[in-house]
């Protein structure tokens, strides 16, 4: 089970739409920072299949300038 975590840098005035577009994601949470205009973003997928189809929707926000991985692993999946 990967799980993720980004930083997602918005293009200039659209960390709001960044922010309402990455938390209609189901398999994304979403912490806006509040000193910066950037947003943290942990996603959790069941598969490496899952996760690329993810990051590929995720890149795909035009309100997005900049996503940067900082941290990710994979977990086994405990059923």
């Amino acid at each position: 089970m990967p799980i993720k975590s980004y930083l997602a840098h918005p293009h200039q005035g659209k960390k709001q739409e960044l922010v309402h577009e990455l938390s209609s994601i189901s398999s994304c949470e979403v912490i806006p920072a509040e000193n910066n205009d950037l947003v943290i973003v942990v996603t959790e997928t069941n598969n490496n299949t899952e996760d690329d189809i993810l990051k590929e929707k995720i890149e795909a926000i035009e309100s997005l300038k900049l996503l940067a991985m900082v941290s990710g692993f994979d977990t086994p999946k405990s059923n």
